[in-house]
């Protein structure tokens, strides 16, 4: 199932809520704000903030 890009518009960063960013080659949304990664299950962002992971200073 592929990522509604119509979701950007909508959806924020469950911590600040600020604005996400898609990784496209990663499959996932990135919040460059908080240094956080939430992952794309099955074409649905997995905003959980217990779920996210820390983004790495090369991405």
């Amino acid at each position: 199932m592929a990522f509604d890009h119509k979701l950007l518009e909508i959806i924020a960063c469950p911590v600040c809520k600020g604005k996400l960013e898609y990784d496209r080659d990663g499959q996932r949304l990135i919040c460059r704000a908080d240094k956080l990664v939430y992952a794309i299950d099955e074409g649905i962002p997995v905003l959980l903030e217990d779920r996210a992971t820390a983004l790495e200073s090369n991405d």
